[in-house]
């Protein structure tokens, strides 16, 4: 279950960001992909044991969904996938391998308790 060193990594950097500003972290919010391979429940679970008996226990992990963004070569123009098994444009169907967005796992906030 990778989700558990992932979940030791958010941890880990938001232990570091803590030490420098003081306070404590009430939240941490992620960017999460549709093709991240993460399973978000997974993450979840993980991230509560991670935090035990760290300054972050009892902290929340907040998502935020980044859905498939695709380039299609044929329309000149990034659209949405219809499906993550589905590679095409959903407007004319052409296949694209060029993902724009939607593999994103990234710590983009933290909420801190001054």
């Amino acid at each position: 279950m990778h989700e558990l060193s992932i979940a030791m990594s958010i941890v880990e950097l938001a232990q570091e960001e803590i030490e420098h500003r003081g306070g404590r972290i009430t939240a941490v919010h992620l960017k999460l992909g549709a093709l991240a391979g993460v399973v978000k429940e997974a993450l979840l679970s993980s991230y509560e044991m991670a935090c035990e008996d760290t300054c972050l226990a009892g902290s929340r992990l907040i998502f935020e969904d980044v859905p498939v963004i695709v380039f299609c070569p044929n329309c000149q123009a990034q659209r949405s996938l219809s499906s993550v098994q589905w590679f095409c444009c959903s407007e004319c169907g052409t296949p694209t391998p060029e993902v724009v967005q939607g593999k994103e796992l990234q710590v983009v906030a933290l909420e801190i308790l001054e």
